[in-house]
């Protein structure tokens, strides 16, 4: 189960309470927040935190994927660089 830190708890519940008064016909308790809160977290939050990882690794292969191109050397590069100075000297 996905958990929170307990002031963003609070937090969630007192948005959750705001939006019950400005939208809905009746408010909600805290105590009825906080089990809608718990209920949207397990049902919910697992979809979005598999989502957040399939971007996260998403985002991490691209950069892995340019690797070779960031850091990539030149092999037996020695020699074209002794003749290129030797050319000039």
């Amino acid at each position: 189960m996905i958990e929170i830190p307990k002031d963003a708890r609070q937090r969630a519940i007192a948005s959750i309470e705001r939006y019950f008064r400005e939208h809905m016909d009746e408010p909600i308790g805290n105590v009825a927040a906080g089990g809608l809160l718990g209920f949207f977290l397990e049902e919910i939050g697992p979809l979005v935190y598999n989502q957040a990882i399939s971007d996260a690794q998403e985002r991490l292969r691209s950069r892995v994927d340019e690797l070779d191109i960031e850091l990539h050397e030149e092999v037996f590069g020695f020699w074209p660089k002794f003749d290129k100075a030797r050319k000039r000297g």
